[in-house]
């Protein structure tokens, strides 16, 4: 049996931010990661559009405005120290039709709020300047977002971490958490680990390791999965887009909607569309999971927010399953684009946390027990913010 002071679960990018902003503020501690996976950062972590986000969205005092702010900061001083390559190419958001103007207006507003730097409503003419191929009545021009590989900011985290004397444990699935006295016993399918402090940053499935944790609480949220699929662009074509073109958020759906992003390698991603996965790590639409399954199925926060959302659920099914459909939302935006131009790209898994009144938990979720954290919703912009998040919770790990 390994008994350390802190143990991890999850080698994702915040858990991996955590164990880094601990060993740094604290020395020589005895300190570990579990990871299911045989590589750490398989999930959300490596599989999202590579965006550092600038604070524009997110409601004003929010932990994800907080956070993102100053991660971002962090982020980018951090891929300067270690040469991780990043590229500031910024942002357009486009209004499409007249009835899209004021909403753009209000997320202007917001981002000035939010302290977003250099936020400007642009022409049509303005807009074509930047992105000549783009379809737009106006835009909001968001100069301060750039593109990194969060995969490699996650594997220069993990060398940091071991150089400050931290281990991480490949192919430790945690099947069991027991409270002996005032020490954690984590039980996975290989070892049998103890800790004084225990940190779940388990993604997709944080919400199981906090009921191993806290087996009589009553947890406000459940995670659902929902999957994210992308188009890429043909290389003949990828020229069409410069830097990064999104939509007006529509108010009636609880996403971002499909957008395009040029990627840090100089590829060009269209997407994600949002679909109902059948399971939690369901990367295909074949892929169920009945007991995940089931676990969503019959949550009623889940079936409140299905008797919501409804109808665009079903759409983004449809979409999901219709090249057509998908490339007609990209169409709205890039006129030229055609259906020989997109190829099926890789997908990702959003873990969503619903509270019980079928609410989507908008904002980063961190609960705490006697010992324990348990970062319960850590949704976008939580790459971009991942340093922040991270200090926070070794703040609140090291509290005495």
């Amino acid at each position: 049996m390994k008994k350390v002071k802190f143990l991890i679960i999850g080698a994702g990018i915040i858990g991996l931010a955590s164990a880094y902003q601990i060993l740094k503020k604290q020395k020589n501690i005895n300190l570990i990661i579990l990871e299911k996976e045989s590589e750490i950062s398989q999930h959300q972590t490596g599989r999202n559009s590579g965006v550092i986000h600038s604070g524009l969205y997110y409601k004003p005092g929010s932990l994800k405005a907080k956070n993102c702010l100053t991660g971002r900061k962090d982020l980018l001083n951090f891929c300067e120290k270690f040469n991780i390559p990043t590229k500031k190419c910024g942002k357009v958001i486009v209004a499409t039709e007249e009835s899209e103007l004021d909403r753009l207006y209000e997320l202007e507003k917001r981002g000035k709020v939010n302290k977003v730097e250099g936020l400007e409503i642009i022409s049509k003419e303005k807009l074509n300047e930047i992105e000549p191929n783009v379809k737009a009545i106006k835009a909001l021009r968001v100069p301060s977002c750039a593109v990194v590989d969060y995969l490699k900011v996650a594997k220069k985290l993990k060398e940091q971490i071991e150089k400050l004397g931290g281990q991480i444990f490949l192919n430790q699935k945690v099947i069991d958490i027991k409270k002996e006295n005032d020490e954690f016993l984590i039980k996975t399918q290989n070892e049998t680990f103890k800790t004084k402090k225990l940190i779940n940053c388990a993604g997709l499935h944080s919400d199981r390791i906090a009921k191993m944790a806290m087996p009589t609480k009553k947890l406000p949220l459940k995670i659902i999965p929902f999957r994210g699929e992308y188009y890429d662009i043909v290389d003949e074509k990828k020229d069409l887009i410069k830097s990064l073109v999104y939509p007006v958020p529509d108010p009636k759906f609880p996403f971002l909607g499909v957008h395009l992003t040029r990627m840090i390698n100089d590829t060009v991603h269209a997407g994600p569309n949002a679909v109902f996965a059948f399971a939690r790590e369901g990367y295909t639409k074949t892929n169920v999971n009945m007991k995940d399954l089931i676990d969503s199925l019959l949550y009623k926060g889940f079936i409140k927010v299905g008797f919501k959302y409804w109808k665009m659920g079903l759409f983004e099914m449809y979409r999901s399953f219709s090249k057509k459909a998908f490339l007609k939302s990209m169409q709205k935006m890039l006129p030229e684009i055609g259906i020989n131009d997109i190829t099926p790209g890789k997908a990702g898994i959003r873990a969503q946390a619903i509270d019980r009144h079928g609410k989507l938990v908008d904002d980063f979720a961190i609960e705490r027990g006697e010992n324990q954290i348990h970062v319960l919703n850590a949704p976008s912009p939580a790459a971009t913010a991942c340093l922040s998040i991270g200090k926070h919770i070794a703040n609140l790990a090291i509290e005495k």
